[in-house]
């Protein structure tokens, strides 16, 4: 889960936007995202109430066991209203959600809110 501040607005389309969030996932090393199992990146454009930029839902790959086969994929979730009512610039809006998608991918891998902030991504 990552938050921001509102503090401006862009407006793009939400087409504008998904090719941003697979921009972020393209920016991933190759070996990390080859390891990306079960999961599903999506972009919700009204976003819920509140400063929630992304959230990731699902089991992270440090915790799945011969229990896990056959489960619902992972579910990660990039918030496009919230993203872009906290910029004031394109330019704002592409790194936070590269950001974005790099903090909810590094829950993927679990990687805590914690040690996310101790790498300079919370």
């Amino acid at each position: 889960m990552i938050s921001g501040m509102i503090s401006g607005m862009v407006t793009m389309s939400v087409e504008q936007f998904e090719e941003l969030v697979a921009n972020g996932l393209d920016g991933i090393p190759a070996e990390l995202g080859a390891t990306m199992e079960n999961v599903a990146v999506v972009v919700d454009d009204l976003s819920p109430p509140g400063r929630l930029l992304g959230l990731y839902e699902g089991v992270p790959l440090t915790q799945r066991g011969n229990h896990y086969s056959a489960s619902v994929p992972d579910r990660i979730t990039i918030y496009m209203a919230t993203t872009c009512g906290a910029c004031q610039t394109t330019q704002e809006v592409v790194e936070l959600v590269r950001r974005t998608v790099i903090h909810e991918v590094a829950h993927h891998f679990g990687i805590d809110d914690q040690r996310l902030e101790e790498l300079g991504w919370a």
